[in-house]
């Protein structure tokens, strides 16, 4: 946790800007994994298939437990251990059905990742398959989710939106998880979080980070089929283009996408990591992860994406795209106007 004089969010965040320094000579590297629907559904009992349980059982029984591999998953971490990025984010789907168990399997796996000061995980649908007590599951990841600022109002369960600061960045976690009802896979981020997202986005602006949401569901109209979509996606859009962020990643799609949104500073990219664990032909789904460096260029940032897929052949990852993106950058004092 950060060492303050005072538990006030700004001084949460300029205590942090005094100590991070940019590492690997002002470069940062942020790794996004995302869907990788890692646990195992074995021996499971009947009775914890109530509802739309049983349904999403019947589909790992045909084709999840087959197209999402533990080997691939494997590969992912080994790769990550050779490519050292100075943060790792996941961005939800790390369970099946979102059982108790599923949650302590994945509690095991994360700690083999990294620290909690290396990873930062926010939940995705699947982790609120159905129970509205899906929260007390979550809590089973806690040191992955704290946030290093106090809260800015009320949240959403005990967790969201949070903060984490690492280097020159400020990861920002929303929840859109939320149950749904058999068929759908909606998700939403309702008033309360995204008031405390506004707050949350002005404060670390002002404090000159490089503000990066985390949020499962795709935040713009359109990427994904009705069924699937996030239902507030226009009010995400209002928040962010009048407070700023410099980049947006989300999971939730199975497939590589990329969009924009538009602010008075100029174009946010919004980029969507496909599962990190399926090889699925008959999708034309391949396993892969996004590896991000962010570059000092003057007193701007260049922002670099590198997209590593799994390659069934040598069964490694390996680099398969380099794509510069435009990352709007401005002045902490033209922040403010911003949000003014």
């Amino acid at each position: 946790m950060l060492d303050v004089k005072q538990e006030t969010p700004q001084n949460h965040l300029e205590a942090a800007s005094e100590k991070a320094q940019p590492p690997r000579a002002d470069s940062f590297y942020l790794a996004h994994l995302s869907d990788l629907h890692l646990t195992s559904l074995l021996d499971i009992k009947l009775s914890e298939l109530f509802n739309k349980r049983m349904l999403g059982y019947l589909s790992w029984r045909r084709k999840r437990r087959v197209v999402h591999r533990l080997d691939i998953v494997e590969s992912l971490m080994k790769d990550l251990d050779e490519v050292c990025p100075d943060h790792v984010a996941i961005t939800g789907d790390l369970t099946h059905i979102g059982l108790p168990r599923e949650f302590a399997e994945a509690a095991q796996w994360l700690a083999r990742l990294g620290p909690p000061e290396q990873v930062t995980v926010i939940p995705g649908n699947h982790e609120a398959y159905a129970g509205r007590k899906w929260f007390e599951n979550l809590s089973l990841w806690t040191p992955y989710l704290l946030s290093e600022s106090k809260p800015l109002g009320p949240q959403v369960g005990p967790f969201f939106p949070t903060l984490t600061l690492r280097g020159p960045i400020a990861l920002i976690g929303l929840c859109s998880a939320r149950p749904s009802l058999p068929f759908l896979a909606v998700g939403s981020l309702g008033g309360t979080q995204l008031d405390a997202l506004a707050k949350l986005l002005e404060k670390s602006g002002e404090a000159g980070y490089i503000r990066v949401i985390l949020v499962h569901h795709p935040p713009v109209s359109g990427t994904m089929e009705w069924r699937k979509r996030m239902v507030d996606t226009e009010a995400f859009s209002e928040v962010v283009s009048r407070y700023g962020a410099e980049l947006v990643l989300h999971g939730h799609t199975h497939s590589p996408t990329f969009s924009e949104l538009q602010t008075s500073a100029g174009k946010i990219p919004v980029v969507g990591a496909p599962s990190g664990s399926e090889l699925n032909p008959h999708a034309a789904r391949c396993a892969k992860y996004n590896l991000y460096r962010i570059r000092r260029n003057g007193v701007n940032w260049d922002l670099t994406l590198f997209v590593r897929g799994y390659s069934e052949k040598s069964g490694t990852f390996v680099e398969e795209q380099e794509i510069a993106l435009s990352l709007p950058f401005f002045q902490p004092g033209e922040r403010r106007q911003m949000g003014s």
